[in-house]
């Protein structure tokens, strides 16, 4: 079992796992808006513990834990095969990740991907932030809902996508081109790099196009979370 912490993050777990979760501990006497969550829990078939806050301090491990937790089953991992089966159908957005290793940020992208209709989010399993609470909470609960698919190594699986179809596009603040430029149709993989770095040469070879957000203020670059948001919503208003 993995441990959910943060209201939004809980409700959300509860709504999708219902019954599956092991247990939901609320804070005894926390307020109305976590009780609403324990109440919420018990509709959805989960059982529900009222506990001391110093209980889910100990249970949370210094994350933030707003007064409930929950004990979710562990994330259903994808295959690569079942992203190429969605490129292959023509229409996929799929959100790249090359090597992000700040929890926040990679919960955040989560969040973005998920709201703005992308179809999966592909990572590789060296150098990239863990599937922990920290990125559980960051994603305010969209990570029960995303296609997640690790893999060995990005620019193998960036090359797998390609040859089903999909147009690969590096967000890149060098870049010549503008997103805004490159009109991709059908399939689209977009790549975020990780924080400081940008992309990876071995991950920029494999790209179809690199493109830019064009920056206007004093400052030359975006978090690489902000700057997945805005580069995803980007792509699909163009489309």
């Amino acid at each position: 079992m993995r441990v959910v912490t943060g209201l939004q993050a809980v409700r959300e777990a509860i709504r999708v796992h219902g019954k599956e979760l092991e247990r939901v501990l609320v804070e005894a006497n926390g307020g109305p808006q976590i009780e609403a969550v324990g109440r919420f829990a018990e509709d959805r078939g989960a059982h529900v513990d009222r506990v001391a806050r110093g209980e889910l301090d100990r249970t949370a491990r210094g994350a933030r834990h707003q007064g409930v937790i929950a004990f979710a089953p562990e994330l259903a991992l994808r295959p690569l095969d079942d992203v190429l089966t969605a490129i292959e159908a023509g229409d996929a957005v799929v959100v790249a990740l090359d090597e992000l290793e700040d929890p926040q940020n990679f919960g955040a992208v989560i969040r973005s991907a998920v709201a703005l209709g992308a179809t999966a989010i592909v990572w590789p399993e060296h150098h990239s932030a863990p599937l922990s609470p920290a990125t559980f909470r960051a994603s305010a609960g969209a990570i029960e809902h995303a296609m997640l698919c690790r893999v060995g190594g990005l620019p193998t699986a960036l090359e797998d996508m390609k040859k089903a179809g999909a147009t690969v596009v590096g967000l890149d603040a060098n870049a010549e081109t503008k997103l805004s430029d490159v009109g991709a149709k059908g399939s689209v993989v977009l790549v975020i790099g990780a924080e400081g770095k940008g992309l990876r040469k071995t991950v920029k070879r494999v790209c179809t196009t690199l493109a830019k957000l064009p920056m206007k203020g004093t400052l030359d670059s975006l978090n690489a979370s902000v700057a997945a948001g805005i580069a995803l919503y980007e792509l699909l208003r163009g489309r």
